[in-house]
């Protein structure tokens, strides 16, 4: 029952299902994603956390980043076409994976 329960509550925040659909588009870094949501990097951070826990996604080091990606062996993952479905005209989501296209990783983290 606990898994379950903190599988849902990680869906439960616009702003980490945002997450979600953007790493459906590429694998990102915190930078990337804190401009995309324009939210603080400690934020950003709490949000990555809560949703590694809860299986959804996974980070790796890749020289000097981190990438975060969507994590496809999970029982939660099961979850993640349906969430896409219903996200797929919103407004928002729109707007982030046009956002996405602009940002550029190598200006934006100063590296």
């Amino acid at each position: 029952m606990r898994e379950f329960t903190k599988i849902f509550k990680a869906l439960s925040d616009p702003n980490r299902l945002r997450i979600l659909k953007m790493l459906e588009k590429k694998p990102l870094c915190v930078c990337e994603i804190t401009e995309a949501l324009q939210l603080a990097t400690s934020t950003v951070s709490k949000h990555l956390s809560i949703l590694r826990d809860a299986g959804f996604i996974i980070d790796k080091k890749d020289g000097k980043w981190v990438n975060y990606t969507l994590q496809p062996e999970n029982k939660a993952a099961i979850l993640l076409p349906v969430i896409s479905e219903w996200l797929e005209s919103n407004e928002t989501i729109i707007k982030d994976a046009e956002q996405l296209q602009t940002i550029d990783r190598s200006t934006l983290c100063g590296i």
